[in-house]
């Protein structure tokens, strides 16, 4: 971790970081429709890596959807 982001690295058998697409905050908020501001919170507190470019944030996307994946919340039937 440097700072306070968590950023993104790459192990063995993992996707080349030439191959990443990396999403802005807007386009995050879009594909999960919700604010931008809910995005930078789920960055900054380390549930949504990503990397810092500028003054901006970029998320891979592959995190996006683990993310999602994961916090899907199923309903069960008896």
């Amino acid at each position: 971790m440097c700072g306070r982001y968590r950023w993104v690295m790459v192990s063995a058998g993992e996707t080349p970081l030439n191959e990443v697409k990396f999403l802005t905050v807007a386009e995050v908020a879009s594909v999960m429709r919700v604010s931008k501001m809910t995005v930078y919170r789920l960055v900054h507190s380390g549930h949504l890596p990503a990397i810092r470019v500028g003054r901006s944030f970029r998320v891979p996307e592959q995190a996006v959807h683990e993310y999602l994946r994961e916090s899907f919340v199923g309903v069960e039937t008896a």
